[in-house]
C-alpha cells in the first residue's frame, strides 16, 4: 500500500475529530514537502482558530485601538475601521522608515524585558491539565459563568477568578468557566475587583466563634481546602449535620466571593457522597443558610447547613425548608 493510499485512509476514515489540530498539521507538512517546525505548525493551528482571533479584536477595540484612537488621535475609527490619521500624505519610502522604527522599538522592547513581554499570556507559567479543566467545565455544566452561553456555541476556557498575576491560586476554587469573550473582556489586571485580594481572603475576627476554630480547636475540622473548611455541627438536626465555611470572616452568604463559593461547594459535593456511602439510610439532604438576625442566625460568620435526610425522620417532610416559617411547609398546589 502507498504512502498515498495509507494518508488517504487515515484522513478519510481514521482520523478522530475532537478538533481541528490534525488536518492542520497534516496540511502544514504536506504544504512543505512534509516537513515543519513546531512553530510552523502552532502558527498554521493558530491562523484556523476563530478563538484567537476574537480574543485579539477585543484587545484591539478595547486597548490598543481606544489608546491610539481616542486618547492620542493617531488613528480614526469607522464602522469595524480604523484609519491612520494623514497616511495619504506618506510616501512610500517615508512608511517604509515608520514600519521599521517600530521593528526597532518592538526588538529594544523584547531585549529590556525578555520573556516577560509574554508572561501575561502563559496562564501561570504551566498549561491546566486536561483533568482539571474537565472538572471545571463538567461543574459548569459546559457553560460560561458569566454569559451562560454553551461550549457548543463558543469556545469555553478555564479562567482563574482571582488572576495569577496577582497571587491568584492553581486551586479548583479558584477556577471558573468563561467563554473566550468573556475571558477576554474581563482581562488580568482589574485592580477594582482584585485589588487586596490575598489581604481579603486573610481576613479573621478575633471574637469570632469560627474563626477561632482555625487556629484553636482544629480537631473539628473534618475537611477544607484553600478557601473553606467543613466541621459537624455542634448541636445536629440529623446524624452526619455538617457545617461548612468560608476561611474569611465573612457575616452571610452574600458576601461570598465567587471563589469561597466554589470552594464550599467543593467540600460539600464530597462530603455528600461520604455521608451516603457510610449510611445508605441516608436518602435525601437539606442545604441552607440563615441570614441576618431575623432569619435566626446566631453566629455571624457564613456557614452553609447540609443536613441528612432519611426515609421517616419526621412525620411529613412535604415542604422541606419552607418549615422555618411555622404553618408555611404544607401547602396545596394549584
Amino acid at each position: 500500500m502507498s504512502t498515498f493510499t495509507e494518508l488517504q485512509k487515515f484522513i478519510s476514515e481514521d482520523m478522530r475529530m475532537s478538533q481541528v489540530y490534525q488536518p492542520v498539521m497534516l496540511m502544514e507538512l504536506l504544504k512543505n514537502g512534509g516537513e515543519a517546525t513546531v512553530t510552523q505548525i502552532a502558527q498554521a493551528i493558530l491562523n484556523k482558530d476563530p478563538t484567537q482571533i476574537e480574543y485579539f479584536t477585543e484587545i484591539v477595540k478595547n486597548m490598543v485601538g481606544r489608546v491610539l484612537t481616542k486618547s492620542r488621535g493617531i488613528t480614526s475609527k469607522t464602522g469595524n475601521t480604523y484609519k491612520l490619521t494623514g497616511s495619504e500624505a506618506l510616501t512610500p519610502d517615508q512608511a517604509a522608515e515608520l514600519i521599521a522604527l517600530c521593528e526597532k522599538r518592538i526588538e529594544d522592547f523584547e531585549g529590556e524585558r525578555g520573556e516577560a513581554v509574554w508572561e501575561h499570556r502563559k496562564r501561570g507559567h504551566r498549561p491546566i491539565s486536561g483533568s482539571v479543566r474537565y472538572e471545571v467545565l463538567s461543574r459548569a455544566k459546559f457553560r460560561c459563568e458569566l454569559c451562560g452561553i454553551s461550549a457548543d456555541e463558543k469556545s469555553i476556557e478555564v479562567d482563574h477568578i482571582h488572576p495569577k498575576s496577582l497571587g491568584g491560586i492553581d486551586d479548583l476554587s479558584n477556577f471558573q468557566a468563561l467563554c473566550y469573550s468573556c475571558n477576554a473582556a474581563k482581562r488580568n489586571t482589574d485592580d477594582t475587583d482584585f485589588r487586596g485580594f490575598k489581604q481579603l481572603y486573610e481576613h479573621r475576627e478575633a471574637s469570632c466563634l469560627f474563626c477561632d476554630i482555625q487556629i484553636n480547636d482544629r480537631q473539628r475540622i473534618i475537611a477544607e481546602n484553600n478557601l473553606a473548611y467543613a466541621i459537624r455541627d455542634g448541636f445536629p438536626v440529623t446524624a452526619g449535620h455538617t457545617l461548612f465555611k468560608p476561611k474569611r470572616h465573612v457575616s452571610d452568604y452574600f458576601g461570598l466571593t465567587q471563589a469561597e463559593i466554589n470552594a464550599i461547594n467543593q467540600l460539600m459535593a464530597v462530603e455528600k457522597r461520604q455521608l451516603e456511602s457510610a449510611d445508605p439510610t441516608i436518602v435525601g439532604f437539606n442545604v441552607g443558610m440563615n441570614c441576618g438576625e431575623a432569619a435566626g442566625q446566631t453566629v455571624f460568620h457564613c456557614h452553609v447547613h447540609l443536613i441528612p435526610r432519611r426515609q421517616g425522620d419526621v412525620e411529613s417532610p412535604r415542604g422541606g425548608v419552607r418549615h422555618v416559617i411555622p404553618s408555611k411547609g404544607h401547602y396545596e398546589s394549584t
